[in-house]
């Protein structure tokens, strides 16, 4: 049997924030990254997260992706932009 391809969002951050340097990306130490990251943990359908992309369940719905993809497009203090793909 062959593994579900899991979606997920790829996020580009702000040069500030960019994960492997001092920002960190979803694992900046900054207050509002924590926030940010606990919001989008708190979504059933989250699997996992590292510090550039958000992975979710096979069975997670194209709207929930689209909201939060949204959700962090607009945090533009923190990112440039946000693509949904999937993982295999």
């Amino acid at each position: 049997m062959a593994d579900a391809i899991a979606p997920g969002l790829v996020a580009s951050f702000r040069h500030e924030w960019q994960p492997g340097g001092a920002g960190g990306g979803f694992f900046a130490a900054d207050p509002r990254v924590r926030t940010l990251l606990r919001v989008v943990l708190s979504y059933p359908e989250v699997r996992y997260v590292v510090p550039d992309r958000i992975c979710f369940d096979a069975g997670v719905s194209p709207t929930l992706l689209e909201t939060i993809a949204h959700f962090l497009d607009r945090q533009s203090w923190l990112i440039t932009h946000v693509v949904i793909g999937e993982r295999p």
